[in-house]
Order: structure tokens, then sequence, then C-alpha cells
């Protein structure tokens, strides 16, 4: 078995949930009937697009930052976002009187850059791949005292999107599969985590884009495998390489991942739109993605939990997408 290396422990995740219960919203578990005969199972929605900043991210960025001890973060929070862990540490720091400071893609969706902003925090755009920006990041955090939030890295990053996987077992305490987007593998380590340590008989799967397969060929490789860079649709899963952190936490937690073309993904955000009256962007997609591409097994019977990571793009860009093919 992989040794762990910076990891939430349950405890730390319960701790997240009672230190986030008077700031965050419990989303909803949705039932979605209509999509039960395509899909082939029953499936339940966890949409987080219905958080405060429209996305699950406020939870681990805001876990880290009320953690923090008050004088670590007097000078400012930072952080490198593709957009929702922006605005959800952007949030966080708004909530806390102090500034925020996040270093983003020069592609990074427009309406993602603008809520940022409309937090009240300072935005950086570069023209540059994760480790430039990293860079930058700990450039500026040196010169100006800033405190660093990874969006993955960082285990009370990881506990606070693992409160997610607490309230899907309370809510649906009868799951049978869970089904996680896979990015930097923050959330999933965490989400992961909460499950496997309470209901180990919970299958979790990891959904990646086909473009970006980093976890799914470490997993055959038996290491941690980066792999060049390309465009997805799913922008905020574009990561060439896997977390340091998280791929122990995956290799040990997750069951299956399983990759989902561009096309199974746009089929999904139309289906959530349709089907289920809910606005997911690309990333947030792809667990139903993955049910439609039929890559993974399901029954009829079996409950599966589909989380939606987030709904912040912008309706423009989202009608243009839905008109593909069409």
């Amino acid at each position: 078995m992989i040794p762990l290396l910076e990891h939430p422990t349950l405890r730390d995740i319960h701790q997240a949930r009672e230190r986030l219960k008077p700031h965050i919203r419990h989303t909803p578990m949705l039932r979605a009937e209509k999509m039960e005969t395509t899909l082939g199972c029953e499936v339940y929605l966890k949409p987080e697009t219905l958080q405060i900043t429209g996305a699950f991210k406020i939870r681990g960025a805001l876990n880290k930052a009320l953690s923090l001890p008050r004088e670590a973060i007097a000078n400012g929070i930072i952080a490198t976002s593709s957009g929702n862990h922006a605005q959800g540490l952007a949030y966080a720091a708004r909530m806390l009187g102090v500034k925020a400071l996040l270093v983003v893609p020069v592609t990074t969706p427009k309406i993602k850059v603008e809520n940022t902003r409309a937090l009240g925090a300072e935005v950086i755009l570069i023209d540059g791949d994760t480790a430039a920006r990293w860079k930058r990041v700990y450039e500026i955090a040196a010169e100006n005292h800033y405190a660093v939030v990874h969006a993955f890295e960082d285990p009370m990053v990881m506990a606070g999107q693992g409160t997610i996987g607490c309230e899907i077992l309370e809510d649906l305490a009868d799951v049978d599969t869970v089904i996680i987007p896979m990015g930097g593998g923050g959330l999933i380590s965490g989400i992961a985590t909460a499950i496997k340590e309470t209901r180990p008989s919970v299958r979790v799967v990891g959904a990646e884009p086909a473009l970006t397969p980093k976890y799914f060929h470490s997993r055959i490789n038996k290491e941690r495998t980066s792999l060049p860079l390309k465009n997805t649709i799913a922008d905020g899963l574009r990561i060439s390489v896997p977390g340091q952190n998280p791929y122990p936490i995956i290799e040990r937690y997750v069951d299956e991942i399983v990759l989902v073309e561009d096309e199974h993904i746009i089929e999904g955000m139309r289906m959530l739109a349709k089907d289920a009256k809910l606005i997911a962007e690309p990333a947030a997609s792809i667990g139903i993605g993955a049910l439609l591409a039929k890559g993974l097994k399901v029954t009829p019977k079996e409950k599966v939990c589909v989380v939606l990571t987030g709904g912040n793009w912008d309706l423009c860009d989202l009608a243009e997408v839905f008109q593909r093919g069409n």
C-alpha cells in the first residue's frame, strides 16, 4: 500500500464540518428520475452548483482560512486557480476582512475572473502553465508575507472538500456508488476519505477527462505520471500531473478511474440542463458524461450519487456548447 503523505483524517473532516456549518450550504440530494432509463441506474445529484460561490471550492478554502492563526493571514492570502478556488478564497478573505490575491491563467472563463474581483480580490492573469503560476505565487507571497492556500495539496483544504462525503452518507445512507470529478485530486481525496473510513463498501469512482488522463495513467504505471497538457472543455480539471498528496489517497481509497471524452461531457451538460434544470459547467458534468459513455458498469437498482462540482460558466458560452452538433 502506498504510504500517505500529508492527508486529512476522518477527524479533520468532522471538525471541518462543524467549522463550516455556519458559513456554507448543506447542498441537497436530488433524485433525477428522468435520467435513470438512459443512464441505467438510480441517479442522485449532489449539486455543489448551488453552493454559495457556485462551486464546492469554498468548503476547502474557507476551512483552511478559518483554521489558520489570525496573524498568519493578517497580510493576506494568495493562490493560483483556474477559477473556482479563486472565488472560494476570495469569499473567505472577504468574510475574514483580509486581502486575497489570485494568480489565474489567461484562459480562465471571464465570468470566473469577474466573480472573483466582485468578491474584492485582486486578480493577476498569467500566460503560463501551472508551474509558472505557482512560481509567481511564491514570489509574491515571500515579498508580502501572504499565506498560501493550495487548491488540492493542502490537507485542510481536502478536509473541507471531504464534508461533501459526510453529507452524502447522511442524506443517502444506502448509496452504492459515488462518482467524483478528478482535477488536481483534492476533492476526490477528501470525499473518498470521508466515505471509505465510514462506509468502506461504497464504491468510489473518479471521472477524468480523456484528454488529461494523469491519474488514470499513474494508476497503470504505479507512480505519479506527468502527461502533455491538452485542451479539454472541462477547464477546471485540466492538470498535467497528479497532486503529490492526493495521489496516495486516491490509490488507497478510489476504486475505479474512468476516462470521459469531451463529447460525453457536453452531452452530460445538456442532460443536466434539460432533465434536471441544473446549469453545470463542463467539469461538473463529467460524472453524468461517464454514465452516458457506458464505461462504468451500473445496474438498474444501484443508487449512484453524482457530484456536480460547479456552475460558474457564462450563459452565452453554455448556449454555444449546447448548440454543438445540432
